[in-house]
């Protein structure tokens, strides 16, 4: 079985996730004008840089490599990654943030992005643009902190937005717990459908089966994923999130209370336009428990009457 997120509800009315969206543009434009290019280009070898990677390559490979197939074997965008990506033998404070937004490849980037496009808006706009910016890079940076922990030093460079990402998901954890998130289910030629998850049983799942368990297995090494810094990142994020709840430096409640009022009378709705009256009384309840003085709350309430005089007597 095949299992996909592809979306969360609900999601903030009329509300523009700009920093979300601007993250995601500056990283995707990273990758299709500095990686792509740079992938197909072959180092100058006089290049400091290009020299250095070399003499790496040579340690690594403990034998005499001929300087013609380092060459032939090696693109510009290798020496890149090398010199921008985070190296926690030679750590600086620009890689721990050009690090971020580096890619190894379209699935890389292409998944990372996924998940910022769908819990990124949510964060953004409980927490307010700056301070989901700063949460992004200050989560992303204490992700490849506790990554080099882990791995003690090493010049292999660490590269990706998976580490502030991690981040985010860690303060939608604490933050959203009756969010749900979109699942497309496929099993073929069995099933083909999109469910909803509790979000919290997601996120769960995600740091539990894909993180925790394989850094475990793998005593940290990883074998080419970062769980350090998916499970530091998680972590960081968590910690933001009671930061913010307990200093009130998120937006008020209310305001989330309003998105799941609109979101269940929204599906209570549909339940009503397919027959199904009993499952829109339960949504329409969650709208009065969400939101019991808004204007949902009051359709909520005509609804449920007419509900509950439409229904069978004995």
């Amino acid at each position: 079985m095949f299992l996909f997120p592809i979306g969360d509800a609900p999601n903030p009315r009329n509300f523009r996730p700009w920093v979300t969206w601007g993250l995601i543009a500056l990283n995707v434009a990273v990758y299709l004008f500095i990686t792509l290019p740079a992938s197909m280009m072959t180092p100058d070898p006089r290049d400091p840089a290009f020299l250095a990677y070399a003499r790496w390559l040579l340690q690594q490979a403990n034998a005499p490599i001929p300087p013609r197939q380092i060459l032939a074997q090696v693109s510009l965008w290798d020496v890149l990654v090398f010199t921008h990506g985070y190296r926690s033998a030679h750590p600086s404070l620009g890689t721990l943030f050009t690090a971020m937004f580096m890619h190894a490849n379209l699935a890389h980037v292409g998944g990372n992005m996924l998940f910022l496009w769908i819990y990124g808006d949510n964060v953004e706009h409980r927490l307010g643009r700056l301070r989901y910016l700063l949460t992004y890079l200050g989560t992303g940076a204490v992700a490849t902190l506790v990554y080099a922990l882990v791995t003690g030093p090493s010049d292999t460079p660490l590269v990706g937005a998976s580490g502030a990402i991690s981040g985010l998901l860690g303060f939608y954890f604490l933050a959203f717990p009756r969010n749900r998130v979109k699942l497309f289910v496929f099993l073929f030629p069995f099933v083909m459908d999109v469910i909803l998850v509790n979000a919290r049983f997601v996120l769960g799942a995600f740091v539990l089966f894909d993180n925790l368990l394989p850094f475990l297995a793998s005593r940290g090494s990883g074998g080419g994923v970062a769980y350090g810094a998916h499970l530091g990142g998680f972590l960081a994020g968590l910690a933001v999130a009671w930061w913010a709840a307990r200093h009130h430096r998120w937006r008020p409640r209310d305001t989330h209370r309003a998105d799941r009022a609109r979101y269940a009378l929204d599906r209570a709705k549909r339940y009503l336009a397919a027959g199904q009256p009993v499952a829109a009384y339960h949504h329409l309840l969650e709208v009065i428990e969400a939101a019991p003085r808004s204007a949902e709350a009051r359709e909520a309430r005509a609804l449920l009457a007419r509900i509950l005089a439409e229904a069978p007597r004995a």
